[in-house]
């Protein structure tokens, strides 16, 4: 079922100097995986931001669950309920611990603290970081770093889980625990996982394939 859509996006920089979205169309299905590669400055990166309403078209409609954005005067309340970010770099609070880091969602939620700790212990322990939860970030490895991010990112349910370069920053090992941890909880909670890359054997893993090349889709097929 059609659940994200795109009609006719154009964003453009430098006072139109710079094309980064042209004139894109596409339509994505509710609980699917889908990755997007493109090499760098080919507008993949803008596209996950119009998806995750951190940034707006200059022209087009970006519509989510039958939700045109441009119609929304609270973005940031739309992000925080429906999606969840899991970035290169993963800007946990150094301050805080695991538990806390991945609580710092639900700070606004009308949930119980004991709720709230319950939930972000579920999240923690879906990860792989239980054994962890006390501990603060500069304690934990890169990978293990991620991980709480993927944990902070989907406590609060998100219907879509937006990834810029997961991976980026790790090795090998390590990329492919963090990429079976998104999977699992994509499934777990059937959100729509959408993964910016330029790995292409991590581009595989998605059930689909879309290909930004200078702000337009060049390709776009299933992987099975």
């Amino acid at each position: 079922m059609e659940f994200i859509r795109l009609i006719n996006v154009l964003k453009q920089y430098d006072k139109g100097a710079v094309t980064a979205l042209n004139n894109i169309n596409l339509s994505i299905d509710r609980g699917s995986f889908v990755s997007i590669i493109g090499p760098s400055g080919s507008g993949k990166s803008t596209l996950l931001n119009m998806l995750g309403a951190l940034d707006s078209p200059d022209s087009g409609h970006v519509i989510i669950n039958g939700i045109d954005l441009a119609s929304q005067k609270d973005l940031s309340d739309f992000r925080r309920h429906e999606i969840g970010f899991v970035f290169q770099l993963h800007n946990l609070l150094p301050n805080l611990t695991v538990q806390e880091n991945v609580e710092i969602p639900l700070m606004d939620a009308k949930m119980s603290e004991k709720d709230k700790h319950r939930r972000a212990l579920l999240f923690i322990e879906a990860v792989g970081l239980l054994d962890k939860k006390n501990q603060k970030p500069n304690k934990l490895s890169g990978g293990e770093r991620q991980r709480v991010a993927i944990a902070r990112s989907l406590v609060n349910f998100p219907s879509i889980i937006l990834a810029d370069e997961p991976t980026g920053a790790l090795d090998t090992k390590t990329g492919a625990k963090v990429l079976d941890v998104l999977r699992f909880v994509h499934q777990t909670i059937n959100a729509t996982l959408i993964i910016v890359t330029h790995d292409h054997d991590v581009a595989r893993l998605a059930d689909r394939t879309i290909e930004i090349r200078d702000g337009q889709v060049i390709n776009d097929y299933y992987n099975r």
